[in-house]
């Protein structure tokens, strides 16, 4: 039996380019979707939330003359992008997905709508929440927090390329050691970054836990979810 019964997981855009150095790695969705089944399989409900840093990130508008409004608002596509990649990605192995997204695409996605979200859920589906949260200025970190509360899940799994949160950074820091669990209280007076503030904020107000783990370790997400103490726990 898994312990979570309905995750979020949180995946950065760069988690999709595999060895490129931009755009989407055929080989990762592929992979992403296979670790997306095997949770699916053990009959967990699962939502996503993708990052768009593979193709265009917000905060790149001001070095080529785009204003930061319309920047964030390019960045929200690149996550629909990567959204209905996974979503092909999954539905080749036979997983039902719904694509939903903040702003208005009909043609491509469903609008974001919560009881429909947790309707899909219940009935197992995948749900990928894409486009951020429709607004300028929010991180898909905070789209995921806010995701995660909206439909009542029980963890956020937070995809990293470190397996865990350290005193430091570890690929900076050799003698940084890892936290296995951790209070909200202490990721804030050690000013550890996890995630932006906004997000962990959302978290640490409605008792939702956080798991940060290595994305790029082939079974850890089924790891997590039979009991396996992976990653840095955040409660």
């Amino acid at each position: 039996m898994a312990i979570y019964k309905r995750v979020l997981l949180k995946l950065s855009g760069e988690a999709l380019m595999g060895e490129k150095s931009f755009g989407i790695s055929p080989e990762m969705i592929e992979r992403y979707a296979k670790e997306v089944k095997s949770i699916v399989d053990l009959g967990v409900q699962v939502a996503l939330v993708i990052g768009g840093g593979n193709i265009f990130r917000g905060l790149q508008a001001a070095s080529i003359g785009i204003e930061r409004v319309q920047g964030d608002q390019m960045g929200m596509l690149a996550t629909v992008i990567n959204g209905m990649a996974l979503q092909g990605a999954l539905e080749k192995l036979d997983i039902k997905t719904r694509l939903m997204s903040a702003i208005s695409i009909e043609q491509v996605c469903e609008p974001y709508i919560k009881r429909r979200a947790v309707r899909h859920l219940e009935k197992g589906r995948v749900v990928i929440f894409g486009a951020g949260l429709g607004s300028p200025y929010f991180t898909t970190d905070t789209a995921a927090a806010l995701r995660a509360n909206e439909i009542e899940a029980d963890v956020l799994l937070k995809g990293t390329s470190v397996d865990g949160i350290y005193t430091a950074d570890p690929k900076k820091v050799k003698t940084a050691s890892k936290f296995e669990t951790i209070s909200f209280a202490e990721v804030i007076s050690k000013e550890l970054s996890i995630m932006d503030q906004t997000a962990f904020t959302l978290c640490k107000e409605n008792n939702l836990p956080i798991i940060v783990f290595n994305i790029k370790e082939d079974g850890n997400i089924l790891k997590i979810l039979n009991g396996e103490k992976v990653g840095t726990l955040v409660k």
